[in-house]
């Protein structure tokens, strides 16, 4: 292995005054993170924008479900599980949908997986998922819920999740069914299942604000309507 070069050695080997070359490696690096960020917002702006499904054509499934045990479903807000069907293009890919939900500034985009398999919650956050790939049937509200609801989810759609609603995979149906995470500027998000020791944390959804915006639409769409 060759001789690893700080700013120390260098200044050691070469009788330079060592702030000089503290300066010349730091300004280097601030240079090369700043061709980054250019670079990082260049990718985004060059992302093609998916031609979204016009709000008036699109269709939109609204459910009130009620709660289940200590799962509080829509009951604590009343505000309903919202599902756009279609609202990308199937040929939308998931960096699109990213690029797309982020240029609207409602939600930030965290996370690309699958849905988790076992019925869970968020107590501080709305949760916003775009189908990226595949196809898949979930099950919300919890599977042991005379009231849940199962819906069938394919690529192209998206899922507005009120905080409190209980959520699992019931079958991917194509294999690869993945989805984009988003959140609401400023929320983290956190997991609760309805077990006995999260009461406390179920209470707080009761203050949690509504969209003020629409996180595919902006200022107008399906959320600012319920």
């Amino acid at each position: 292995m060759g001789t690893q070069w700080t700013p120390m050695t260098l200044a050691l080997q070469i009788s330079v005054p060592l702030a000089t070359i503290v300066w010349v490696h730091y300004n280097a690096r601030s240079d090369e993170q700043s061709m980054n960020r250019s670079l990082t917002r260049l990718a985004t702006t060059m992302t093609p924008k998916p031609n979204l499904t016009p709000v008036r054509d699109l269709k939109v499934l609204k459910f009130q479900i009620p709660a289940h045990g200590l799962i509080p479903n829509t009951s604590l807000q009343n505000k309903p599980l919202l599902i756009y069907r279609s609202a990308f293009p199937s040929s939308t890919n998931a960096s699109q949908i990213e690029s797309h939900l982020a240029s609207v500034g409602v939600v930030d985009p965290q996370w690309r997986y699958t849905m988790y398999s076992t019925s869970h919650f968020h107590s501080t956050s709305h949760e916003v998922l775009g189908v990226c790939a595949g196809r898949a049937k979930l099950c919300f509200g919890h599977e042991d819920n005379p009231g849940k609801v199962e819906q069938v989810l394919e690529k192209g759609d998206v899922i507005v999740m009120p905080a409190g609603v209980a959520h699992r995979l019931l079958e991917d149906l194509s294999g690869g069914f993945q989805m984009v995470g988003c959140y609401p500027k400023g929320c983290n998000w956190d997991m609760c299942y309805g077990k006995k020791g999260e009461e406390g944390r179920i209470e707080g959804i009761r203050k949690l604000g509504w969209f003020e915006r629409d996180p595919v639409y902006g200022a107008g769409g399906p959320t600012l309507d319920v």
